[in-house]
């Protein structure tokens, strides 16, 4: 039943995750952890101008969330900070079924499509995608009041 989950394309994400270095005195940092399976994603970033100019993970979770860590790790340097949040609820949105198509900038997420119907596997797909969300709602609360 698993194994159409576990497709090829997932597995070799999930062998080759970059950016799995921790940041140095990185400007923000977030641990996301499964409820479910447990499986757990640190995230390190720094900020240049609200744009993602570093990124660094630690990953212990199931092939999904290596899968998924791999895509954010390839990803997220270049683009703002501010765009994480909907990025992770367009995400989350995907994998319910309820859009065609993963986010623009994440359209190697297609590999998750067999994913759909497997819920209990969405929270180890949406560890990095929150963990992100989770540090551009730290940053806006840190940011001056204009």
């Amino acid at each position: 039943m698993t194994d159409a989950l576990y497709t090829t394309d997932i597995l070799r994400l999930a062998a080759d995750v970059p950016r799995l270095d921790r940041l140095d005195a990185p400007d923000y940092h977030a641990r996301k952890v499964s409820p479910i399976c447990g499986s757990r994603v640190d995230v390190d970033i720094k900020i240049t101008d609200g744009i993602v100019s570093d990124y660094g993970q630690a990953v212990r979770a199931c092939a999904l969330g290596q899968a998924a860590a791999s895509i954010m790790g390839a990803q997220a340097i270049g683009l703002p900070l501010e765009d994480f949040p909907s990025i992770a609820e367009h995400m989350a949105a995907f994998l319910k079924g309820d859009v065609q198509d993963p986010p623009r900038a994440f359209r190697a997420a297609h590999v998750f499509a067999p994913a759909k119907t497997y819920k209990s596997r969405h929270a180890s797909i949406l560890l990095p995608f929150q963990a992100m969300t989770d540090i551009a709602q730290k940053a806006a609360a840190a940011a001056p009041a204009a």
